[in-house]
């Protein structure tokens, strides 16, 4: 979910993202390079024997004439025919493909700051506030009025591309029984009335936003929001949770969406959810404490079937959660765009609900207001068990899952900075120690980088995993009383440094991932033999990432929040701010190596740690640096 840049936005530079800059093509990085790196990211991750043995797989792979040399010439034929020549089989490799259910395993959550409603008209409010400010931003995307982003952090200033904003409230992901289809539909010259599905008591009504070409005043959209609270408290028009049908595996919904789509009754109301700008989910209070870390996770998965997990509709990229209990955020379907655009859309929200007060002014209606929609389901025994199925593997989803947020307060970006080094980078450092303290050990780790300078760009991986960072983390713990404090100051500075140079190499399109992940599908795509270096255990080793990572950067204390992608493994999402670190750590609870718990409290020990690292050796340099002063001050002083 999730991206290592928070752009900017640039009133001054040109507005209008089509035709008015050119971004570069993705390069396709040379074969030796992406296979010298993938040997050096990998040899102190696997045993010697293993590595010896991919070694020898290497080679034959990239030998002059061999099947490597083949597959990089298709792919540099590739580049030239296509805008990006890895985007398909990268979204597909990363979302379509993966059979898994969206919740928790693939769709991140953002966790607005705490809401406080006194009453019912308070929510009805904050929500008829929200769905303007949506609207509004809707308007800047149609009208391509969207500033351009421009990239910060490493190689700043190089502006990026803008396509993933106009699929935040355009699209949908259609699942498959073999790889889901990622639906982006195209405006008309005579678009049909927008709307908005609202989702309430698990019913879903559809709210007509736009009439007559006009857009519903905050009022109008309050006076429906209100009978739409009606219409969902009626018992005995409550429908069965149709919703819960999309948490499942993908394969599963698929099978179930079939079925449910033999009625035309049931075909019109999917037209509906799957056509319109976004859901907005007014849920009950989830009777929980209102911690962070139960926030967070009635974002990610509604809290069960019980709860308000049937409150949503998981194939929509964006949906809004209102909760009377004042829990709001956002959970999107991560297929159309990265994290870092959904924080820019909903920055905007934010600044939008802050900067212009509720408009609740006494104007007639754009039109005479009918009542909205209830959608119909046709649920037939068949449907009421693919229900009870869905219901009973989310709940022990929901069950598994085990999640900690954790602020931590001791300091943040500034005292990094401070030490002139990447923030970024400097706490991928420390969840590397952490994790080798949890362990004993390094593994695989993704953190996400963007690509957006690059037309079509997503994301490629940094390779965090670094030999420095394995040092770094020996020193720290079985040296930690043995190895002096400038030589882990050095081993410090030795793992910053190539996790730097390692985030330069992913964000200018040169790191190995994509490119490794061209060739295994090029090879696909052509009808060969999957070449051995893509069967080879390290290669498996090397994608199986236990440790996922991503920083989100946002101007809000908004917590973000993901699962772990594999079985036994950590979800470590992080907000770095001025004077403290936003953490937020997963994991399942059916694996006994994990613990987010112990996880999170090692990470803020480690953290402390390489403060006073810091602090010290900073400390001893002044203290040498004076002493040295001194020195030829009396040295100058004898020779006068």
């Amino acid at each position: 979910m999730p991206v290592l840049e928070k752009p900017k936005q640039d009133q001054e530079k040109p507005k209008e993202h089509k035709d008015s800059y050119v971004l570069p093509k993705l390069p396709v990085p040379p074969l030796q390079k992406t296979t010298d790196m993938y040997l050096k990211c990998m040899k102190h991750l696997v045993t010697e024997e293993e590595f010896k043995r991919t070694k020898a797989i290497v080679e034959k792979f990239r030998a002059p004439g061999g099947t490597g040399e083949f597959l990089q010439q298709k792919l540099l034929e590739k580049r030239e025919k296509t805008e990006n020549w890895v985007y398909d089989y990268w979204v597909e490799d990363m979302y379509l493909n993966n059979r898994l259910p969206l919740p928790v395993n693939s769709s991140p959550a953002i966790v607005f700051p705490r809401q406080n409603f006194q009453d019912q008209n308070d929510l009805l409010r904050f929500s008829a506030h929200l769905i303007s400010g949506v609207l509004d931003y809707k308007a800047l995307l149609d009208a391509h009025a969207l500033p351009i982003d421009y990239a910060r952090g490493q190689l700043a200033g190089t502006p990026l591309c803008m396509k993933q904003y106009y699929r935040l409230f355009s699209s949908f992901r259609l699942p498959g029984h073999k790889k889901d289809t990622l639906v982006a539909q195209k405006n008309s010259v005579m678009p049909e009335p927008e709307h908005i599905i609202i989702a309430c008591k698990n019913q879903f009504f559809v709210l007509d936003v736009v009439i007559n070409f006009r857009r519903l005043s905050e009022r109008d959209l309050f006076t429906q929001l209100e009978k739409i609270l009606k219409m969902a408290e009626n018992e005995e028009e409550r429908l069965p949770p149709i919703g819960l049908l999309t948490s499942d595996g993908r394969t599963e919904w698929a099978e179930s969406r079939a079925v449910i789509m033999k009625d035309s009754t049931n075909r019109d109301s999917l037209d509906m959810i799957e056509r319109c700008l976004c859901l907005v989910c007014l849920d009950d209070p989830s009777g929980n404490e209102l911690t962070d870390t139960n926030r967070a996770l009635q974002m990610l998965h509604g809290g069960g079937y019980d709860k308000n997990s049937g409150n949503r509709w998981y194939d929509k990229p964006m949906q809004f959660v209102i909760g009377m209990d004042g829990t709001c955020g956002v959970v999107c379907e991560h297929s159309p765009f990265e994290g870092i655009v959904l924080v820019q859309c909903i920055e905007h929200l934010l600044k939008y609900m802050k900067g212009s007060p509720s408009k609740f002014v006494r104007a007639a209606s754009v039109c005479e207001l009918s009542v909205p929609r209830k959608l119909r389901w046709k649920c037939s025994p068949e449907v009421q068990g693919l229900l009870a199925s869905s219901a009973d593997k989310l709940q022990r989803l929901v069950r598994n899952l085990d999640l900690n947020v954790k602020k931590f307060t001791v300091y943040g970006k500034e005292f990094i900075k401070k030490q002139r080094m990447s923030p970024d980078a400097y706490i991928q450092v420390a969840l590397q120690l952490a994790f080798y303290r949890c362990h004993g050990k390094q593994v695989p780790t993704y953190e996400s980088a963007s690509i957006r300078r690059f037309l079509e760009g997503r994301v490629d991986n940094i390779r965090s995993a670094t030999y420095e960072a394995l040092v770094f983390a020996k020193a720290m713990t079985e040296g930690k009383s043995t190895v002096p404090d400038s030589e882990k100051m050095q081993r410090l500075w030795d793992a910053i440094n190539a996790q730097t140079n390692y985030t330069i190499l992913s964000i200018t399109g040169m790191a190995i991932d994509n490119h490794l992940l061209g060739l295994r599908e090029m090879a696909h795509e052509l009808k060969m033999e999957k070449p051995e270096i893509f069967t080879d255990e390290t290669f498996l080793i090397s994608n199986r990432f236990i440790l996922s990572t991503s920083q989100v950067p946002t101007t809000a204390d908004m917590i973000c929040c993901y699962g772990p992608v594999v079985p036994n493994g950590y979800g470590a999402c992080y907000n770095p701010q001025s004077d403290h670190i936003i953490f937020c750590i997963s994991n399942f609870r059916d694996c006994k190596e994990t613990c987010s718990t112990v996880f999170a409290k090692i990470l803020q020990e480690c953290l402390v740690e390489m403060r006073d690292l810091c602090s010290k050796y900073n400390m001893a340099a002044k203290t040498a640096d004076k002493k040295e002063g001194a020195v030829k001050h009396v040295k100058n002083g004898s020779k006068s």
